[in-house]
């Protein structure tokens, strides 16, 4: 079967979601979450294929990973999205002309969504689900590091949706080369947006070489700012969850930005990052002070470069600011704009940081490791968008939604 026909047949098969009952596509998805579990065995060795093809040390081999816990994780999402209303067949607005005409604005499915990914194979399952649960059909580019664990987990997929009698067209998972990669950003008139979730180099290269609509799912260069009024205990425990929860992730935080006046709490409020073996870059106030207790193997003076960078590891910068806006000013300097964070007892401090912070996400008095479309409680997620278009931050079921406009009329015509 070439490319062509795979676009052609998942574009038809898509045109067929519509007619499948909820009640259909919900049973679907949990007889899904069913099987991820039931074949863990198999998953798994597929899974370990994968990684030992990997170096454990490369920041995407915590991503590549998955373990029966992590599928007990799936499935509960699956379970997720199964129980939440469908958002499709919504009124979003409705209007009487004085003309008569009747005028109504309803949610639609975007149709056929494609994603490009790296490394990630609990995005197959993710994907499938909010796109069964939205009538959007899907085409897969997973990428070589995942491709034994993307073709079980499909190949479980497919064997769920012929139990259910509905056609399996409605997923697709593109071969590995090159030539299927440029096919699908070429795709116009058959794929109606792409989503790519990777490194930044991917994104860019979908961003620059797509010819359909394309939603940015950006790099995470997260900030937290620990204010003068900040909690110690709070922001030690904020800090600590947001940079070592998990490190290869895009919520997890890159840089801690200390007020000034709050250098001689440095000591405590990194002591659990110390004992979680993080290193840390830090500017030469924050050295000097740190440089007496935290480990020294640990710590090494900050360079230029180490700001504005996305570590996926288990290092972080820091820098010291003498006041909030400085604060503000380093964050707009630096940040991808997807989730950012203030730790300040004073509500004058945190409301203009909410409000002057331009992100995805911005947090107050907790952790970054909540941008997530779970902990959302949007089911799951698809990724999070960057970009300010059609989608921001965490996109689950309503982001995969378009709309069209309805109009009934009883013999009007435009005069």
């Amino acid at each position: 079967m070439t490319l062509q026909d795979t676009f052609k047949n998942t574009q038809k098969a898509s045109q067929t979601l519509g007619l499948v009952p909820a009640e259909k596509i919900n049973a679907i998805l949990l007889d899904l979450a069913t099987q991820a579990v039931a074949q863990t065995d198999l998953i798994l060795s597929e899974n370990e294929k994968d990684l030992a093809r990997m170096n454990p040390d490369d920041p995407k081999y915590d991503r590549l990973k998955l373990t029966a816990a992590r599928l007990e994780d799936i499935a509960r999402d699956l379970r997720n999205v199964a129980g939440l209303p469908s958002p499709l067949g919504r009124t979003l607005l409705q209007k009487d002309l004085p003309n008569g005409l009747e005028i109504s604005k309803i949610s639609v499915p975007l149709g056929v969504v494609g994603i490009i990914y790296e490394a990630r194979p609990n995005v197959t399952f993710d994907v499938f689900s909010l796109c069964l649960k939205t009538g959007n059909a899907c085409i897969l580019k997973g990428g070589s590091d995942a491709a034994d664990s993307n073709a079980a987990i499909l190949k479980i997929i497919h064997e769920v949706l012929a139990q259910h009698q509905i056609d399996p067209n409605i997923v697709a998972l593109l071969p590995l080369d090159r030539s299927a990669t440029e096919a699908l950003l070429q795709a116009r008139g058959f794929v109606d947006v792409l989503i790519p979730r990777g490194s930044q180099g991917l994104i860019d290269m979908v961003r620059q070489n797509a010819k359909i609509p394309v939603i940015e799912t950006g790099a995470g260069i997260v900030h937290t700012f620990f204010d003068e009024t900040g909690n110690l205990e709070k922001g030690k425990a904020i800090i600590a969850n947001a940079k070592t929860r998990r490190v290869s992730v895009c919520n997890a935080l890159d840089c801690l930005l200390v007020h000034e006046n709050r250098l001689p709490d440095l000591p405590e409020l990194t002591s659990l990052l110390a004992e979680k073996q993080v290193e840390i870059f830090a500017d030469e106030p924050a050295f000097a002070v740190l440089k007496e207790t935290y480990p020294a193997e640990l710590l090494k003076p900050a360079q230029e470069e180490h700001f504005g960078i996305e570590f996926l590891s288990l290092k972080l910068a820091l820098k010291t600011v003498k006041d909030l806006n400085a604060a503000l000013a380093h964050i707009a300097a630096h940040s991808s704009k997807h989730s950012e964070a203030i730790i300040s007892e004073d509500a004058a401090h945190v409301a203009q940081f909410l409000n002057s912070v331009d992100a995805a996400a911005v947090f107050a008095n907790t952790s970054t490791a909540f941008t997530d479309g779970a902990q959302f409680g949007l089911g799951a997620e698809i990724g999070i968008s960057t970009q300010k278009l059609h989608a921001r931050g965490p996109m689950g079921l309503e982001e995969l939604t378009s709309y069209k406009w309805v109009v009934k009329g009883n013999g009007q015509i435009r005069v």
